[in-house]
């Protein structure tokens, strides 16, 4: 009896383990966030802050759109063939940023309004 009580326990304790590390890599670490081309970040913004407002981003002669609304971020459309980034939606978690391949552009969570990477 004893051995199945500690059994239990183990299992529990696993699954609150594994379940906490998902939330904690997958949650928004703020409301920071930036859009990326080439390498280079195009814009930065706090969501929370952030007014509605609708961006174009060109690339090679093809237009993205991305839309700011209400404290959230999508891309709205996008002049590629598949639309992949499109159909993703509102970006809602720092482990799935959205891109756009042949535009070679991407939005994510940022960690901060800091240009720092990290100090000495």
């Amino acid at each position: 009896m004893k051995k199945k009580v500690f059994i239990s326990v183990c299992i529990g304790i696993i699954l609150i383990g594994v379940i906490g590390s998902v939330w904690a890599i997958t949650r928004p670490h703020g409301d920071y966030v930036q859009i990326v081309q080439d390498g280079m970040v195009l814009y930065r913004f706090d969501l929370s802050t952030a007014e509605d407002q609708t961006i174009d981003i060109e690339y090679s002669g093809r237009i993205n759109t991305v839309q700011i609304e209400s404290g959230k971020i999508r891309m709205l459309s996008a002049d590629c063939r598949d639309h992949t980034c499109v159909k993703m939606g509102w970006l809602n978690s720092a482990a799935a940023p959205i891109v756009c391949l042949p535009n070679h552009l991407v939005i994510e969570f940022a960690d901060s309004d800091s240009d720092l990477d990290a100090v000495v």
